[in-house]
């Protein structure tokens, strides 16, 4: 019986070496088969982690019931791993949830691996660059360096940046009051200009107020939208064609 036992949870160790291995040749078998849905490189390899994690746990947990089965009859073998799972889902609850939220993220594609995104757990807030999936946590890799683990468990809203279509800009000028009606008409004209000089600008900018005081300068705000990730070299091409033309007019903003 110990060599039996010695065999079981050898063979469970094996298969958990290889998940890696088997989890990619599954996907691939998967892809063959349905040839209309190709999946992105970065759905291949959270699934690879999670799909390998998973047949991991579940070759651990068969080689362990079958060294249990060579000791204890089938029926008491029955009442006993209900037992233990009944206890284990009471006494882990928030592993039991990470593991089956871990699992529908295979079929649910939230998010995927070096894609950005924001979690909001709770009261709390993540937001980074997801390094690894698997069925029990989440790698959030943090803008600063910092690497947060996420039970799966406790994702609740995601905000992914990376499957957003577009990305927003803004800049906020201090026009002299005087000059404020000259310099909105100039901006106006020049929203409708700059689409065709500003490859990465989506449509016309919109010139809107934030503030209600009234002075000497007037505070405005030009908002803009972008494709996706370009909104920070949108905004210095913005700056210097804006700040240009304004110049060119006699137009002097405040410091």
């Amino acid at each position: 019986m110990a060599l039996a036992v010695g065999v079981y949870l050898l063979t469970g160790l094996v298969i958990a070496l290889v998940a890696p291995w088997l989890a990619r040749w599954l996907l691939r078998l998967g892809q063959l088969l349905n040839r209309y849905h190709r999946l992105t490189a970065e759905r291949v390899r959270t699934l690879e982690g999670l799909i390998a994690s998973l047949i991991s746990l579940v070759a651990i947990v068969l080689a362990v019931v079958a060294s249990f089965s060579l000791f204890v009859e089938p029926a008491t073998l029955i009442w006993l791993v209900g037992l233990f799972s009944a206890a284990f889902g009471l006494a882990a609850r928030g592993t039991v949830a990470d593991l089956m939220a871990g699992a529908g993220f295979i079929f649910h594609n939230t998010f995927a691996i070096d894609e950005k995104i924001e979690f909001y757990l709770g009261g709390n807030r993540v937001e980074g660059t997801i390094e690894t999936v698997n069925v029990r946590n989440t790698l959030v890799r943090a803008p600063t360096g910092e690497l947060f683990t996420v039970p799966n468990g406790e994702i609740g809203v995601v905000r992914n940046f990376t499957r957003a279509n577009l990305s927003a800009t803004k800049l906020k000028l201090n026009v002299p009051s005087e000059e404020l009606g000259r310099a909105l008409d100039l901006l106006e004209a020049l929203s409708r200009e700059a689409v065709n000089l500003l490859p990465d600008l989506r449509d016309p900018w919109q010139v809107i107020s934030t503030s209600d005081a009234m002075g000497a300068f007037t505070e405005i705000t030009i908002v803009a939208s972008t494709s996706f990730a370009q909104a920070a070299t949108l905004k210095l091409r913005m700056i210097d064609l804006i700040f240009a033309r304004l110049r060119t007019a006699g137009i002097n903003l405040r410091e």
